[in-house]
């Protein structure tokens, strides 16, 4: 009698669904960002920042700034401490991103079986997590020198929801720019002026009537003087109206269309 040899079953492999491997993918590296958020010093950095900003302007200003009028100079300085920390927050998203480019991680991205917005979502939750600690930075920061919320409760929550919206878009734009400039320091380069000449030539460190007439225009009119008239007028008890809304929304809308340009086209670029 002959052995009968059996014949080999097919060994069953189990598959792990699309959606759950997207999933963990996500997860794995939103983790990954935050520990590397964490291990450059980014969070302490979001505490210092804000706290050095409104100290160095506080102390020095307060008094001419009082004495010149019934200007409460801590309230004032409120909108443009927490617009600066949230573009702190995007100078870093900036970086990440660009050093991402510059070892060449996007483009090992692009070769691994995982849909192409799971990076991008992934630096969108790091990045949220850094624009809300940097302004709970910023608003202790301006509780110390004297803010006290003006709008109640409704207005208090808008003025950090706009706060928050405005920060992402930001950080999107930063993304948007680190993942094509491919160098962590011409990030940092193209970033720092821009930020820098808005910030000082903005209402929202002095008022517009203290500005030279022939620059008053440009003060009243750039992005970060509308953005600051938006977070002023939702601390005060005044209803906000289109006058004061709208530009914001204008110049919010055209940093989102700037922000999709950019990132597209790096990830065009990694994809190369």
């Amino acid at each position: 009698m002959t052995a009968q040899t059996e014949t080999p079953r097919p060994v069953e492999t189990v598959s792990t669904p699309t959606g759950l491997r997207t999933l963990r993918q996500w997860q794995t590296l939103t983790v990954r960002g935050l520990k590397k958020v964490l291990r450059n010093g980014e969070f302490v950095f979001a505490f210092i920042a804000p706290a050095f900003l409104a100290l160095c302007f506080y102390l020095p200003l307060r008094k001419v700034m009082d004495a010149t009028g019934d200007l409460d100079y801590g309230s004032f300085l409120m909108p443009i401490i927490l617009l600066q920390a949230m573009s702190f927050a995007a100078t870093s998203a900036a970086m990440r991103a660009a050093f991402d480019v510059s070892q060449g991680i996007n483009t090992r991205f692009r070769v691994l079986p995982m849909p192409g917005w799971v990076p991008l979502a992934a630096r969108i939750v790091t990045n949220v997590a850094l624009l809300v600690v940097s302004m709970v930075c910023g608003v202790i920061a301006c509780l110390i020198i004297g803010w006290r919320p003006g709008g109640g409760v409704g207005g208090t929550a808008v003025l950090f929801a706009t706060t928050l919206g405005i920060g992402l878009l930001l950080a999107l734009l930063a993304d948007g720019l680190g993942l094509v400039a491919n160098s962590p320091e011409a990030t940092s380069q193209v970033l720092g002026l821009p930020t820098m000449i808005l910030g000082m030539a903005s209402t929202g460190f002095v008022p517009e009537e203290r500005f030279p007439e022939w620059i008053q225009p440009f003060a009243r009119n750039q992005p970060i003087s509308q953005f600051v008239a938006v977070l002023r007028g939702a601390d005060s008890t005044e209803p906000l109206t289109w006058s004061i809304v709208g530009p914001t929304v204008y110049w919010c809308i055209g940093i989102a269309v700037v922000a999709i340009v950019l990132i597209r086209a790096g990830v065009r670029k990694a994809g190369r």
